[in-house]
């Protein structure tokens, strides 16, 4: 048998070459259908929902409509606090990265007169939730103007309307009105199911956080598509937001102004003005005082925030709701302790020394020389010292006290802005025994140096301007305790409130409210508040006090507790001055008077 040929031996070995090709070309064909196979399993089966939501997220944007917060109002219609539109620049966060932004950013700049330094630093301080980054704050109507005009050119960036709290008045009532600020991510994760936002304002202080719920409103939002380089495509549905609603307060803006002027000359004070019959807040004055605009602004200069947070002067610090030394305008306690013990009956004339020795001490009269023998009407009117010691005294810590906690002292008033209300302090020898709130038990026994300064209202007793506007409305009204408020709604319901109903009775007698009116008129008619008279003022009841600053040693406190007209009381007024030398009569009785003045002649 013949063997095969040259030729057909090559012919053979390249057959075989070739056959070996296709199956490689073929293995690998089947390997890559298989990898891609594999991806499309992995990507449209095992991620394939993750991947539909990313999807939609890549062409779907929701925008968040801001609701209008509402107004604050006056009892007459006047407007305290309200909400303005403005414009801010913002771009969306997938256009602030890589080259697009830093052409962007520079194209912005120069557009703004901005640096392109400030407008890098707003990009990197955004939130991750921000669905767009603020680039500036509210815009000029001229840089508004050129960016709507430039808009095709502006890839990513956009011109938004916002809402900005705005108080007209400055810092007329902060303290009441309060303040508004953004949401922190923390509350955000209380809040949201509240349906706060992540772009939202919140209620700080005062009514704006009372009374969040009623002024907030509900967010609504638009549905937008866009494409992959962030540009609008077009809206696929709308939920209008709901605003806010307005709040009426029982302020009067005349006569908050007014008060704002008598005291405007006292570094430190307060002024509360209130119906005594009702509660109802008609001014209110700390000092100093802030300006709320000033938490509107986007960027706040730490020195400014460290002048409203950190100084001396606490200018955040609510005097009306903070309590001090009340010194005489406090004998009115006493007197009613003396009575309502019956240690010493409404008849009750007492002789009134130079000075009397309680314990290591001779606490002397004011005037150095005494009253003689005087009955209760005549100790309010002369604000005698040595009577009340003698009153004080002789009834004790409890009977003090006990007096005092019918008043409203020692306790929150009730008021919505109450959330960093001290109840104050009215020392008792149960409080002693106790370790007067630093020592140990037993260690600070009640002594008679206490119940002296106790019963003129130093030294132990520490009351608030509200406290003694409570006071003084009980006795202005013959014996209602009122709940000071500064709107007709409850701040947890929004449902109105009957503040009559709500008022409780003081259980005195009633010959110790009519002892306590006539004594705070004569007072007025021809005692120490004699300068409160004024042909344009009906009659006037009130008690001046003075009061040594036993809580920083400065110099004395000035106070005049009031109400008018004395037999048909519509307001009382309780001024407060700080650290003011020559007395009740010289300092809180003007202030006082100009307020009343301002109430009664419009």
């Amino acid at each position: 048998m013949m063997g095969a040929t040259p030729l057909e031996g090559q012919l053979s070995r390249q057959v075989g070459l070739d056959q070996d090709k296709y199956r490689l070309a073929l293995a690998l064909a089947l390997a890559l259908a298989l990898a891609l196979s594999g991806r499309l399993f992995w990507l449209q089966i095992i991620q394939g929902e993750q991947n539909r939501v990313r999807a939609r997220e890549n062409s779907v944007r929701v925008a968040p409509s801001q609701p209008i917060r509402g107004q604050m109002l006056d009892r007459h219609g006047e407007v305290l606090v309200a909400s303005h539109l403005v414009h801010k620049l913002y771009v969306w966060p997938k256009q602030a990265v890589g080259p697009n932004w830093r052409r962007l950013r520079q194209h912005l700049s120069t557009l703004l007169g901005v640096p392109e330094e400030e407008l890098e630093q707003r990009r990197a301080n955004s939130r991750p939730g921000d669905y767009r980054i603020a680039l500036t704050d509210v815009l000029t109507p001229a840089q508004t103007i050129k960016l709507l005009e430039q808009a095709d050119e502006l890839e990513g960036a956009e011109v938004g309307v916002d809402y900005l709290r705005a108080y007209p008045h400055s810092t007329l009532a902060a303290h009441a009105l309060g303040y508004t600020s953004p949401v922190t991510d923390e509350e955000l994760y209380h809040l949201a199911g509240q349906g706060y936002q992540i772009q939202d304002r919140i209620g700080r202080t005062g009514l704006e956080a009372a009374y969040e719920q009623h002024l907030r409103g509900q967010w609504g939002g638009r549905t937008l598509e866009v494409s992959a380089n962030g540009n609008v495509q077009r809206p696929l549905g709308e939920k209008p937001s709901v605003p806010g609603k307005d709040l009426q307060l029982t302020l009067d803006l005349a006569l908050q102004q007014a008060a704002e002027k008598a005291i405007a000359n006292y570094p430190v004070g307060a002024i509360v003005a209130m119906n005594p019959q009702d509660g109802a807040i008609l001014a209110m004055v700390s000092r100093p005082a802030y300006d709320p605009n000033f938490f509107s602004q986007l960027i706040k200069p730490q020195a400014q925030l460290d002048a409203l947070f950190r100084s001396s002067t606490l200018p955040m610090l609510n005097r009306a709701l903070n309590p001090y030394n009340p010194g005489s305008v406090f004998k009115v306690v006493t007197a009613a302790a003396g009575m309502e013990s019956g240690m010493f009956p409404a008849e009750t004339k007492l002789d009134t020394p130079a000075c009397i020795v309680y314990g290591s001490h001779c606490f002397p009269e004011h005037n150095d020389e005494g009253f003689g023998e005087i009955g209760y009407e005549d100790a309010l009117s002369f604000s005698s010292n040595t009577f009340f010691y003698q009153v004080g005294v002789g009834s004790g810590s409890m009977a003090l006290h006990d007096a005092a906690v019918k008043l409203g002292f020692t306790q929150r008033s009730g008021i919505e802005i109450g959330f960093d209300e001290d109840p104050g302090l009215v020392g008792n020898e149960e409080w002693a025994a106790a370790g007067r709130g630093w020592a140990e038990p037993g260690k600070t026994p009640w002594i008679p140096e206490d119940m002296a300064s106790a019963s003129i209202g130093q030294s132990v007793v520490q009351v608030s301007p509200m406290q003694v506007a409570r006071a003084y409305a009980a006795i202005a009204n013959g014996g209602w305790l009122v709940q000071p408020h500064f709107s007709a709604l409850d701040p947890q319901t929004g449902e109105p409130v009957d503040w009559l109903a709500q008022r409780q009775p003081v259980d005195f007698q009633s010959e110790t409210w009519a002892t306590l009116q006539r004594g705070l008129r004569k007072v007025v008619a021809d005692g120490t508040g004699y300068g409160m008279n004024s042909e344009t003022l009906p009659a006037v009841s009130g008690k001046t006090g003075t009061a040594e600053d036993n809580s920083s040693h400065g110099e004395d406190h000035s106070w005049f507790a009031s109400f008018a007209p004395s037999h048909n009381p519509e307001i009382v007024v309780v001024a407060f001055a700080a650290n003011t030398p020559g007395g009740g009569s010289a300092h809180g009785l003007p202030i006082a008077k100009a307020v009343m003045e301002a109430y009664f002649n419009p």
